[in-house]
């Protein structure tokens, strides 16, 4: 028998092979009902899949994050079956699920186009596929006969995809007459799907490389109520309305220049106080809990970001080096503060009596964005962090990470951010190679985190895979006044950084045993 515990703490013991849905139909007929995934170990999966080992599992509704993503996967897939049905010989690139409903990435061929006149028509055919009901069948396929699939489909995106992948990890999921390369997971049938909405139509370069083909990119939202989906357009006018482009343009707060560049804000006079007053409480307030302000350059050597690892993992995606007169002199714009307040604590030596050290700096930093993905003040090229580096010892990691939640939750009550999330962003213990560092200073950095945010007492939720590259994290997903999320903080632990700097401290002397 299997133990299986529940989110109350409860035990129950089950059969290996028993399923996520016959779970939630022990519990009670209604939760069987409206199941549409289930959560085993921190992986989100399909209700119909069998439970293999001991595990701690919860049912996910539509009223739960992992509900809904699970839902809009779906719902992707369903969109690109209606696509396939509208537009035939299309070809599927991806279809993720996004926070609010899905998109999927297409290639309609030569000629064709898809416009908000064809939305309606769009929408139409995806309401009348799931009133089949159609269950989402989940299959393992070998590599070679996932190749002869799409070969015969003609799909070379999909067969970029499968080259990249393993003989043994390949699964297909099919609905109706539909079939695609995906991992999941999805809920139990089409049936849920009541209300469809086309949102936008835009261009996405495969893989987000400009060199590829551009694709169309298809953008949608699904409910399981109508009435839902009215209530969701309705804030989305609201939202409009409060659209921070158009306020901080009427409030002469800000402004763009194509003749300075895309992503990079100025700031008028009227927005500069705004800001400046907000620095002040901000600086006020990392005083008082002991940081000392810094203040660093905008650019840094080349050298600087290859030892941190930031040159390894995002050098092709920032703003191409500065060369100088110096012959072989390469400069970066500063993409993280990281590295510099790396080089301030290494200024002199440190005696374990001087730990903590906590530095704080209001320091402007730049990353090459996608032009596509530059969006007002929320996505851009160059912007100001509010950020702070502590160097401490091993044993007081969990104190100091627990001051900084306190620092974090007086600023948001002082700012009225009542609702918020904490969430635990950890590696993905399938993919490792794309986070550098030790396991054993992994385990270490999110053990503390774990513990931190437990003595605090903060609700949290746990999401694999969304770790920084060198250090799992607390990140703050703060909802404003129309529901939106936001991350508006996050709190890292970063055991590889100093290894990478050669940050040292003198430790106490231990007392000879010796007579």
């Amino acid at each position: 028998m299997l133990n299986i515990t529940l989110p109350d703490g409860s035990v129950r013991q089950v059969e290996p092979g028993t399923t996520g849905y016959d779970v939630a139909a022990s519990i009670s007929e209604g939760l069987a009902r409206n199941a549409l995934a289930v959560k085993v170990n921190g992986e989100i999966r399909d209700l119909s899949r069998p439970l293999t080992q001991d595990a701690a599992l919860e049912i996910l509704t539509w009223n739960d994050a992992g509900g809904k993503q699970a839902y809009w996967h779906s719902s992707a897939h369903l969109m690109a079956e209606a696509l396939e049905v509208l537009y035939p010989g299309v070809k599927l690139a991806i279809g993720p699920a996004i926070e609010n409903g899905f998109y999927y990435d297409v290639d309609l061929g030569e000629g064709r186009t898809i416009s908000s006149d064809d939305f309606p028509a769009i929408e139409k055919k995806m309401l009348e596929l799931a009133k089949n009901k159609s269950r989402f069948e989940r299959r393992e396929v070998p590599k070679a006969e996932a190749i002869a699939y799409f070969t015969q489909k003609q799909d070379p995106y999909k067969l970029e995809l499968i080259d990249g992948l393993e003989d043994g990890q390949i699964t297909f999921y099919s609905q109706g007459s539909f079939t695609d390369l995906c991992r999941g997971p999805h809920i139990p049938d089409t049936g849920p799907i009541k209300a469809a909405k086309i949102m936008n139509v835009a261009g996405a370069y495969w893989r987000g490389d400009e060199k590829n083909k551009q694709l169309t990119r298809l953008y949608g939202i699904t409910f399981p109520k109508a009435k839902d989906l009215t209530e969701y357009l309705e804030k989305l006018e609201e939202a409009k309305r409060r659209d921070h482009r158009k306020l901080g343009k009427e409030l002469e707060l800000f402004a763009f220049s194509e003749k300075v560049g895309a992503g990079l804000p100025l700031w008028l006079p009227k927005g500069t106080a705004l800001r400046e007053r907000l620095e002040q409480f901000l600086r006020k307030a990392q005083v008082k809990a002991g940081y000392q302000p810094v203040v660093t350059p905008h650019i840094g050597s080349k050298e600087l970001y290859v030892t941190s690892g930031h040159y390894e993992k995002y050098g092709a995606d920032s703003f191409q080096p500065i060369k100088t007169p110096n012959p072989g002199e390469e400069f970066f714009l500063k993409p993280m503060n990281c590295p510099h307040h790396c080089e301030i604590y290494r200024t002199k030596p440190r005696s374990y009596r001087d730990l903590p050290v906590r530095l704080a700096e209001f320091g402007t930093v730049y990353r090459y964005e996608q032009s596509g993905e530059l969006h007002g003040l929320t996505r851009v090229r160059g912007f100001t962090q509010d950020d702070a580096h502590i160097f401490c010892r091993p044993d007081q990691v969990i104190d100091e990470f627990k001051k900084v939640i306190d620092l974090v939750l007086y600023v948001f009550k002082a700012l009225g951010f009542s609702e918020f999330t904490a969430q635990i962003s950890l590696r993905d213990p399938a993919n490792k190679t794309k986070y550098i560092g030790s396991d054993e200073n992994w385990a270490i950095s999110e053990q503390a985190i774990i513990q931190a945010a437990a003595e605090k007492g903060l609700t949290t939720v746990t999401e694999l895979g969304e770790a920084a590259f060198y250090g799992p994290k607390l990140d703050f997903m703060v909802r404003d006044a129309l529901g939106r999320r936001w991350q508006l903080g996050t709190v890292q632990v970063d055991y590889n950084l100093p290894e990478r700097f050669d940050l040292e401290y003198v430790a106490p002397t231990i007392p000879s045993s010796a007579p």
